[in-house]
């Protein structure tokens, strides 16, 4: 595991958008292999640190190496879920790390 003791990250909720079909679950939404992909390049980048869905359907929740909230959005924008407003940002908060396990 990588060392982020005493290191800011930061913490982003995103959210179901306008176009996110109720009826399907997270696999069979629209464009699902495509936002995948981006997703898996930005963990393989450092970008994305770990995340993963909520309860919530269409919610999720992503930790995030940055230098700050614009180059988030800037990132996220690019991913076709949030071209297609299946998902959008609601929160990016600040987060540093002070307890890590070994």
């Amino acid at each position: 595991m990588k060392n982020y003791y005493n290191k800011t990250l930061f913490a982003v909720t995103r959210t179901a958008g306008k176009s996110w079909d109720k009826n399907k679950t997270l696999r069979l939404q629209k464009g699902w292999d495509e936002h995948a992909a981006y997703m898996d390049q930005l963990t393989a980048e450092g970008f994305i640190v770990m995340g993963g869905p909520l309860e919530e359907p269409g919610s999720s929740l992503l930790i995030i190496d940055a230098d700050d909230e614009n180059e988030i959005r800037g990132k996220l924008n690019l991913d076709n879920w949030s071209k297609m407003n299946l998902l959008e940002i609601k929160d990016v908060r600040s987060w540093t790390i002070l307890l890590q396990a070994e």
